[in-house]
Order: C-alpha cells, then sequence, then structure tokens
C-alpha cells in the first residue's frame, strides 16, 4: 500500500476560517473505497456540505488524489490513505493517520467492497466474505475509538445484497450478494452496542448505477441484464445521486439506527426468485471476467 497525503493547509490549520488541524471546526467523515464511483461521488458531496474528508484507496493511489484534488478545488481538506481493508495492520495504521489529522470521526461511510476480483477470488475464495463482512466490522471496531457521540455509520449496498435469498439474479453477482447481506447483518446485529457508544447505523442501498465498474462487469456475464433493469424503472441512478443520498443521510437527524434508505428504483421493482426462473433460462450466461476492485 502507498502512504497517506494531506493538504498542506491542515499541518497549520486555515486561518481564513478559523479551524485548526484537530479539524474542531468542521465535521469529519471517513469513506472507505473513496477513489472512484459511489466512493469518490460521496467525498464530493461531503466536501459540498461541509466536512472534511479522508478516503482510502486499494491500489490506485493516482484516481484517489485526483479525488483529494477535487475536494481542494471546493474549498475542502481531504487526507488520502492506501489501505486494504482485509489487512488488520493496514486498518489501524489507517486509524493511526486518521487521528493525527483530525481528533475524531462524525462519519463513517462503508463503501469499500468487492467480490468480482478475479484474481485475488482465484487466490482466495474467502476474499469475499473477508472484504464484504470481516472487514467491514474491523473497520468499525477500528473506528470506535475516533467516533464521536452522535456520530453515524453508513453502510453502502446494493439492492440484490440487501434482498439476497429473497429476489433472483445473476449467479456472477452471488460472492458479493450473499456476502454484503451478511456484512449487512452483522452490522445490523451490533445496533444495541452503537447505540449505547451514542452511534446510530445506517444503510442505502443502490440500485445499478450508470457509469459504474459493477454493472460494466456484470454485463459480461449477462449480456443486455443493464438495458433490462434501466427499462424496468425507466431510470437508473448515477453515482453522484448515491453520493448525495448517503451525504443526506447523515446529516439527517430524523433517520434512526437501522433505517435503509433506497436509491434508485423500488425494492418491490425486483422479481421475486420464483417470478424470474423463466428469465433466468432464458438469459446465456459466461463466466465473469473481472479484474479491478468492485468499489
Amino acid at each position: 500500500m502507498g502512504g497517506s497525503t494531506l493538504d498542506a493547509r491542515d499541518a497549520l490549520g486555515d486561518k481564513s476560517t478559523g479551524t485548526h488541524a484537530d479539524g474542531q471546526g468542521n465535521r469529519v467523515a471517513l469513506v472507505t473505497g473513496g477513489s472512484r464511483g459511489i466512493g469518490a461521488a460521496t467525498c464530493l458531496a461531503l466536501t459540498a456540505r461541509g466536512y472534511d474528508v479522508a478516503l482510502t484507496y486499494r491500489n490506485k493511489a493516482a484516481r484517489a488524489e485526483a479525488v483529494a484534488a477535487k475536494i481542494r478545488a471546493q474549498g475542502g481538506r481531504a487526507l488520502v490513505v492506501g489501505c486494504d481493508m482485509t489487512g488488520a495492520d493496514e486498518v489501524a495504521r489507517l486509524m493511526e493517520t486518521l487521528a493525527g489529522w483530525r481528533h475524531g470521526l462524525d462519519l463513517l461511510v462503508l463503501n469499500a467492497s468487492g467480490g468480482l476480483e478475479r484474481d485475488l477470488v482465484a487466490a482466495d475464495p474467502t476474499y469475499p466474505m473477508r472484504i464484504n463482512r470481516d472487514a467491514q466490522l474491523a473497520t468499525v471496531d477500528a473506528a470506535l475509538p475516533l467516533l464521536r457521540p452522535g456520530g453515524t455509520i453508513v453502510f453502502v449496498t446494493s439492492h440484490w445484497a440487501h434482498l439476497h435469498g429473497k429476489v433472483a439474479y445473476f449467479d456472477a453477482y452471488t460472492p458479493v450478494a450473499s456476502t454484503k447481506h451478511a456484512g449487512e447483518a452483522a452490522l445490523r446485529a451490533r445496533q444495541a452496542d452503537l447505540a449505547a457508544a451514542g452511534l446510530r447505523l445506517l444503510v442505502v442501498t443502490g440500485d445499478m448505477i450508470e457509469g459504474t465498474i459493477t454493472p460494466k462487469l456484470l454485463e459480461r456475464s449477462a449480456p443486455g441484464i443493464f438495458q433490462q433493469r434501466r427499462d424496468a424503472v425507466e431510470r437508473l441512478p448515477t453515482a453522484d445521486d448515491m453520493g448525495k443520498a448517503i451525504a443526506d443521510a447523515a446529516l439527517d437527524p430524523n433517520l434512526p439506527s437501522g433505517h435503509t434508505v433506497v436509491v434508485g428504483g423500488s425494492l418491490d421493482s425486483l422479481p421475486a426468485l420464483h417470478e424470474s426462473e423463466e428469465s433466468r433460462a432464458a438469459t446465456p450466461t459466461r463466466t465473469a471476467v473481472a479484474a479491478e476492485e468492485t468499489m
């Protein structure tokens, strides 16, 4: 992994706004998997709402730095940290770096996920569960000392993962859907403990997202699936739509812990398992050829 970078203004504070390097003037957010797609859009949406934003990336430092540059161009402050979220030592270093940048954390956005990466899954078939469930829990545990009372944790998922076991989807997505569902369930099981610490858990579930890598990868194994979904709901959300929904949810004090925010088509618009057997049989599938992390 790479190291970390921060805005030079943060070393001395920003006298123009009266805030200092401890971040007491602004809310502070950590977005995992913030270098592209939904994660990058979330970083920018949070910046527009007055957050200082730390973001992680797995292996694309230049892409993460480009997001940070956009944050700074908006007048925001950014911290970029290379981190394999499945590595305990790297997550610990992430939190140490974050603590050195800001003394507390108001928002943790659990966006990093995986399961479609051919190389990683071939090397370790348990990788989807490690990134989508185990790493989410470990990240929360590591962040707890920094999360301030009144803070929020947002778990980002998809309609198909959220409703795993109830709705039909393509075989290639099973490693992601099943393990993200397990991750959500594990986080929900900890709501009482989080509440005792003054924290709430929100879930933001998205439809197929225009312009992101996941639909492109899935299209290789189920040609036409993206257009079918677009036809079913008329308009699919963009990464910007998801980012704004995540930021707005984090700032909405009326959303109780455990609340699910739905972005895109309604959950009822997805066919139940028994409703789509014929369409699944008629849809040709191929082995997914995925080479990049999902988020």
